[in-house]
């Protein structure tokens, strides 16, 4: 086998003779080929997104949940994403000892119950508590499945395709923002409430039931063969014990990693401001529906257009990681410039008696095109970030100790803003904290493209796949091949 072809699978030719990447195993034909096929299995859990998290971010995208006085949804937000960060730093462990499909599923069931408690909210006016309850349901729920969920996606591909799986990925989930509201749109389109009506939340709950569903019928990711005939990486299932200790190698082991914590961090801060301070403060009902839709129709080309720069092979990987940290940060300050001149004129007492902006409106135009680059800005910021944990590990388990700290570090800020804007923070502020935390978390994730991205993942560098099930890293040499 030649060199080319060994690291392409992801680990340097030196070290190839100790795992079992470097065994080509056969594709399956017909129906069988195509279900194990890796890009079949990201789609599903491309539509597993769609039907869940998707029709929450169309539901969040409407500003306020869809609710005249924004606070309930904002104190829901602030408990879902306290318990979605909490429990997804240790979602890495669950994963790899239940296993990635029930991880999911369990992952699926809390979206439903939280959709609910808004069409529960529409009917009984006095039943909050119960919208911030299944928030923290919801945050659970999160934690799992955005855990599972990037394990798999950064796992099935290869090194030269983790851009466009990421983006394919994104595509589809936000496909599912896209078309919930458009749905909101249409059902709201001559309402002059200011709230969307039951079917709308109805309609969301049955699509978040489909999603329940879809894990599983998914493949088991043991017997899943990538695109050049490696074998994905089997995730041992030992006890909790081994993998909790797991989660602290991951850590110990390659601390660089901490270096992108400031990105997690400010990886949702940006969403309170976009949704309730701009979105719900600014527009009507249907007008908040039509910049939802076109917000996140806008992330699909960002998703895709960043992932074929970070694929790019006539490009080395650090030339495409600096490249695409040169384009976030022009893309964050091209943003706020813009936003700031319309923050500066509005704030939440004025905001009470400004009137609602239709999209029949003139000053529309102007003000969805700054939605739509936030979007772009969105898609390319989690895009890039998904990529760089992908440059460090091609390890399903590893990866999934990696994801859960990004989805713990991002939700803990996400508490923390939405719980600041229910508690009625200066939309200023709130803005001014969004656009300081994003050119932070750049700067901070320059040492790490520099010091850790390097062309090829080498198994020295996978200490998780080299972990006994009695917690022991094996070296190298010593190293038997990984389970076919």
């Amino acid at each position: 086998m030649s060199d080319g072809t060994e690291a392409e699978k992801g680990y340097n030719s030196e070290d190839a003779s100790t795992t079992s990447q470097d065994v080509v195993a056969e594709r399956g034909t017909g129906l069988k080929g195509f279900y194990y096929n890796p890009y079949t299995q990201v789609c599903m859990l491309g539509f597993v997104c769609f039907m869940c998290p998707g029709m929450f971010n169309a539901l969040n995208g409407l500003g306020g949940g869809g609710q005249i006085d924004p606070t309930t949804s904002a104190n829901a937000n602030s408990a879902l994403y306290a318990t979605f960060a909490f429990f997804s730093f240790f979602a890495g462990s669950i994963n790899n000892t239940i296993g990635s499909r029930l991880t999911l599923l369990l992952g699926t069931m809390g979206y439903a119950l939280y959709t609910g408690s808004y069409l529960a909210y529409n009917i009984h006016p006095h039943s909050g508590a119960f919208n911030i309850t299944a928030g923290c349901m919801c945050g659970i729920s999160a934690g799992l499945l955005w855990t599972a969920q990037g394990s798999l996606m950064l796992a099935y591909p290869t090194e030269t395709q983790k851009g466009l799986f990421i983006g394919i990925f994104w595509a589809i989930f936000n496909m599912g923002a896209v078309i919930g509201s458009a749905v909101a749109f249409g059902q709201n389109f001559k309402s002059t409430s200011g709230t969307v009506g039951n079917g709308t939340y109805i309609g969301f709950l049955v699509l978040n039931v489909i999603g329940v569903c879809i894990p599983m019928f998914m493949a088991d990711p043991k017997k899943m063969i990538r695109s050049d005939g490696s074998r994905v990486s089997a995730v041992r299932h030992p006890s909790w014990k081994t993998e909790f200790v797991g989660l602290w190698i991951a850590l110990k082991t390659d601390p660089l990693i901490m270096l992108l914590f400031p990105m997690f961090f400010a990886s949702n801060w940006f969403y309170t401001w976009q949704f309730n301070d701009y979105n719900g403060a600014l527009f009507t009902i249907r007008t908040r529906g039509l910049n939802a839709f076109v917000y996140y129709f806008a992330q699909i080309f960002g998703s895709l257009a960043i992932g074929y720069l970070l694929d790019r092979q006539r490009l080395s990987r650090k030339v495409r990681a600096y490249s695409s940290w040169v384009i976030l940060f022009g893309m964050v300050f091209v943003v706020h410039i813009w936003a700031y001149f319309y923050q500066k004129d509005y704030t939440r007492a004025s905001v009470v008696n400004i009137p609602k902006i239709d999209f029949t409106s003139s000053k529309y135009p102007s003000r969805v095109w700054l939605y739509i680059f936030c979007g772009l800005l969105d898609a390319m910021w989690q895009t890039t970030v998904y990529w760089m944990m992908g440059a460090m590990s091609n390890d399903p388990g590893k990866l999934a100790h990696f994801t859960g700290f990004y989805k713990s570090i991002q939700s803990a800020g996400a508490a923390g803003v939405w719980r600041a804007d229910a508690v009625g923070i200066p939309y200023m502020n709130i803005f001014v904290s969004t656009w300081a935390l994003l050119v932070a978390g750049l700067f901070f994730a320059l040492p790490m493209i520099h010091m850790r991205v390097k062309e090829h993942t080498d198994i020295t560098d996978e200490t998780l796949a080299r972990m006994d099930d009695s917690g022991h890293i094996q070296p190298v040499a010593e190293k038997e091949p990984l389970p076919a």
